[in-house]
Parts: structure tokens; C-alpha cells; sequence
């Protein structure tokens, strides 16, 4: 008998500005995967996240994380989410937000220094946020979510602005993570990192046009890289 899916969607409809931003989405997620959401900008991938998250407002259709109804409060100490900005105190040390966000949470004061270690931010611990670049500033927003060892993680562009040192690290990371239990939906505008997810939802002008394995979508489109695959799905004319 299959788990229950840690992420689950039954025609999901977003409408804003009197426009779908998604329209009739249905997919499942299942435990300890790693997810790869992708698509072209403006799709509607942040949305399907916000909505994963329980923040955003919806249409219509059915949202569930865990078995229990998208933004429940039962889900606020099992599901982490990292959004695009930072979602730390700029005027704040990375460690300060972190002993700050695991009170939150309820997270043992000793999580912190593991967090810190597995973002890789040992050198930059005690810096104040506003004077981390980028890269860093997302990767400190990633340690809080990792507080309180959460069962789903919902990141959206991790690694935009990461080195590929840091961004080969952080997938490693991911993977480690997704084989202790833990779910992530992952978004990414680079297309190599659909390689290293094991599951690929693909999202175009708010339709899901794709759900299944890497290696799976090749077979399907006869393409011989992802970066093909998705052009050819993507080029498609619109039904």
C-alpha cells in the first residue's frame, strides 16, 4: 500500500485580477521526496507554493500538506518555507535570527549551530545580515527553515545567486535531507537542476503540463536533455 502523498493538490484554481493565475492543478507529492517545481516566469510557481503554504487565497480545489488542509495551524512547526526575499532580520546576525526563530518554533537551542554548519554559513555567524551578500542572505533565510526539523521544506529559488560550488552543496543537502523523511518542493529557473530532482512538476500560464520523473519526461518528448524536453513542451501551442 503506497504512503499518503506529503503534498497533495485536487483542482486548485487561483484567480487574481479577474485572470487564472492556476487553473485546475492536481498533482501528489510523495514523502521523502525531493520535488522540482519549474517553469517559465510568470507561470505560476510562486503561487502554487504560496498556496501549498496556506497564504495565498484560493478559487477553488483542494490544497493538503501532510493529511491535513493547506495552513493549518497543526502544520506550523512541520512544514518550512524560504521565499525568493530573505525572509530574516536585516539588522539582525545570522545566529540572533536564528536563536530568535527557534524560540518560534520551539526548536532546541543546540539545532542552531547545525543549521548554521549545514547552510555553511560557520564564517558568517555572527555578521549582521544587511552585510551578507545575497547568496548568503538566502541561505540564512534556508537555516531558519530548517529549525525544528520540519517534514516538509517549500523552497522557492534556493539557489538563485549561489556559486556552483554552493549550489552542488545544497542539493547534496536536500538529498540528504529527503532520506531522513523530509519532503521539498523546490523551485528553480535552471534547468540542470531538474536533474536532481526526482520528481518534476512543470507549470506553464498556470496549467500543469508536466508531472513525472526526469528520465520519464525524456522518454516522453524523445528529447536527449531536459533543457530540450522542456522546450518542446513548453513551444507547444496552448490547447
Amino acid at each position: 500500500m503506497s504512503p499518503s502523498p506529503a503534498i497533495s493538490a485536487r483542482g486548485l484554481c487561483v484567480v487574481r485580477g479577474g485572470r487564472a493565475v492556476l487553473g485546475e492543478v492536481s498533482f501528489d507529492v510523495a514523502p521523502g521526496r525531493v520535488a522540482g517545481l519549474l517553469g517559465p516566469s510568470g507561470g505560476g510557481k510562486t503561487t502554487l507554493m504560496r498556496a501549498i503554504v496556506g497564504v495565498q487565497v484560493v478559487a477553488g480545489g483542494d490544497v493538503r500538506v501532510l493529511g491535513e488542509p493547506a495552513g493549518a495551524p497543526s502544520l506550523r512547526a512541520r512544514l518550512g518555507y524560504v521565499t525568493q526575499a530573505p525572509s530574516v532580520y536585516l539588522d539582525l546576525s545570522v545566529r540572533e535570527n536564528l536563536r530568535y526563530f527557534a524560540r518560534i518554533v520551539g526548536a532546541p537551542t543546540g539545532q542552531i549551530e547545525q543549521v548554521i554548519a549545514t547552510v555553511g554559513l560557520e564564517r558568517h555567524a555572527d555578521s549582521v545580515v544587511s552585510r551578507l551578500s545575497g547568496g548568503e542572505q538566502a541561505r540564512a533565510s534556508l537555516a531558519t527553515a530548517l529549525l525544528g526539523a520540519p517534514e516538509v521544506l517549500v523552497l522557492d529559488e534556493p539557489t538563485v545567486g549561489l556559486d556552483p560550488v554552493l549550489r552542488r552543496d545544497l542539493w547534496t543537502t536536500f538529498h540528504e535531507l529527503a532520506a531522513t523523511g523530509v519532503t521539498l518542493l523546490v523551485s528553480s529557473h535552471v534547468m540542470d537542476e531538474a536533474d536532481r530532482c526526482d520528481a518534476l512538476l512543470l507549470l506553464r500560464a498556470g496549467e500543469l503540463i508536466a508531472d513525472e520523473a526526469p528520465a520519464a519526461l525524456r522518454r516522453r518528448t524523445g528529447a536527449a536533455s531536459l533543457d530540450e524536453a522542456f522546450l518542446r513542451l513548453v513551444e507547444e501551442p496552448e490547447p
